[in-house]
């Protein structure tokens, strides 16, 4: 039985990689495809590769979710269910909507609330929360959105003699490698997650000695995400190529770009930051180079109110889940 239990809690964490890619393809390749440079099914090939080759990008997000979010000592097939499911529903409840949502933050709120429903508060490690959860969840963005405005002011600058249609046919070329880049730190950053939480199942069962991740599940969990991105998302698509600003390709190029230095750097450290909020922030600054008014602030407000929101839903139907479970079982 429990051997069963935790196939499924494996199997639903490969599907959670697997939604984590479908929903973050918009990431990726929104503003590739909002600025024509490439087509949807090209851009979502070269996202898919790109979140492949992220494989060979480090394990320090995945120990950040294996040990830094609740005690390892507490974590069960049924507690990782719980917290999948959990953050599934409100992951899917965003999707419907349009809204880009953190895959990120709803594996740590399902982590969290599924955790309390174990063993109470004290089992989340809050400090480890606030400093690689919290704070580069307000800071990411703001620190996205400042390099992507200041990058494109300097490309304004730069190549302000030169006529716009020929600065964006180069600057469209220069997108295909830039949007390569973002998706191989999306990659990088989310596909760890789910290798961090199947390694912790596989220590808590004693089928691993310690927190090392085997090949085969980080084999799984790129292949996972990839196909996800193959498939892609394109209600979010919409959201983040058309209604947060409209997009030529050097805006493109220093959004993407941007968001991926700011995905590089924290997964090098281990912060499990939000891809999604990376290039939101990204879009919105190189949009207000524009003029202030050229960025959708409503929409912007939604997207906001979805990354406040995302962590305590996540948690709260990932507790219910549990107890769900608990009676059920």
């Amino acid at each position: 039985m429990i051997e069963f239990v935790l196939l499924i809690a494996i199997a639903i964490a490969f599907f959670f990689a697997f939604w984590n890619g479908f929903t973050d393809a918009a990431n990726a390749i929104a503003t590739i495809i909002a600025t024509r440079v490439l087509t949807p099914i090209r851009a979502v090939i070269l996202s898919a590769f790109g979140n492949f080759v992220g494989m060979f990008f480090g394990v320090a997000v995945a120990t950040t979710i294996g040990k830094g979010i609740i005690n390892p000592e507490i974590v069960t097939a049924h507690l990782v269910i719980a917290a999948l499911v959990g953050g599934l529903i409100w992951d899917g409840i965003t999707w419907f909507f349009g809204i880009p949502c953190s895959e990120s933050h709803v594996l740590i709120g399902g982590l969290v609330g599924a955790g309390i429903a174990v063993g109470g508060i004290e089992v989340v490690k809050l400090n480890g929360i606030v400093d690689k959860v919290l704070i580069p969840m307000v800071t990411s963005p703001l620190i996205a959105f400042l390099f992507a405005f200041l990058f494109a002011v300097l490309i304004i600058r730069l190549f302000k003699k030169h006529s716009p249609s020929r600065i964006n046919k180069h600057f469209g070329k220069l997108q295909l490698l830039s949007s390569f880049f973002f998706s191989v730190t999306h990659g990088t950053n989310d596909a760890q997650k789910t290798m961090g939480l199947i390694t912790a199942l596989m220590v808590a069962y004693a089928i691993l000695p310690a927190f090392e991740i085997p090949l085969w599940v980080m084999l799984a969990s790129y292949i996972s995400i990839s196909l996800g991105t193959l498939l892609g998302g394109w209600r979010i698509v919409k959201t983040m190529a058309v209604k947060i600003t409209k997009l030529q390709p050097y805006q493109g190029f220093c959004a993407e770009t941007s968001g991926a230095i700011v995905l590089a750097g924290s997964a090098y450290i281990g912060f499990p930051v939000s891809t999604t909020h990376a290039i939101s922030g990204s879009i919105m600054g190189v949009g207000a180079t524009t003029r202030l008014s050229a960025v959708r602030w409503g929409v912007a407000r939604k997207i906001v109110w979805a990354w406040i929101l995302t962590m305590p839903m996540s948690a709260v139907f990932s507790y219910v889940t549990y107890q769900i479970i608990r009676i059920l079982i």
